[in-house]
């Protein structure tokens, strides 16, 4: 199996052969602050099934323990990078995002209160808002394509 991924603007691309290691939601702190979000969610895999296919990360020690990667043109955070045979890899930079599937929750007594309920907000779709759909449709993306080219 490869898994492909990168950043937002695809300055940075990655692929990586062979099954993901653990799926993870992590809610520290530290987490929570380098992905601007309520948890870190991330996969992990080999550093010898990793080919870095365009561009270079940066890199943040937010630890003495851990390095952040990120890229340095968009700021999309890429990595967490805890070993030397592993790399865990922010879910959402990977073109096939929706197939990865969390099976454990870490620091879980720092997640806020509402995450626990998230499934139970309203929900919004432009389908059924006109004024949402006119805007959505007005939107034109720089975003790299969840492929490589």
């Amino acid at each position: 199996m490869s898994w492909s991924g990168g950043c937002q603007c695809g300055a940075v691309r990655y692929r990586i052969e062979g099954e993901l290691g653990r799926a993870s939601l992590c809610h520290c702190r530290m987490c929570q602050k380098a992905m601007g979000g309520p948890f870190g969610p991330f996969v992990s895999a080999k550093v010898d099934q990793i080919t870095w296919t365009r561009g270079e990360r940066k890199r943040f020690a937010s630890s003495n323990k851990v390095h952040r990667g990120f890229c340095g043109d968009c700021g999309t955070p890429l990595t967490f990078e805890w070993s030397e045979d592993v790399i865990d890899f922010a879910f959402y930079t990977f073109d096939r995002a929706g197939e990865i599937v969390p099976t454990v929750q870490l620091e879980a007594h720092n997640a806020a209160d509402w995450v626990r309920h998230i499934g139970d907000l309203p929900v919004r779709e432009a389908a059924s808002e006109p004024h949402l759909a006119a805007y959505y449709s007005s939107v034109v993306s720089r975003q790299h394509p969840d492929h490589d080219t």
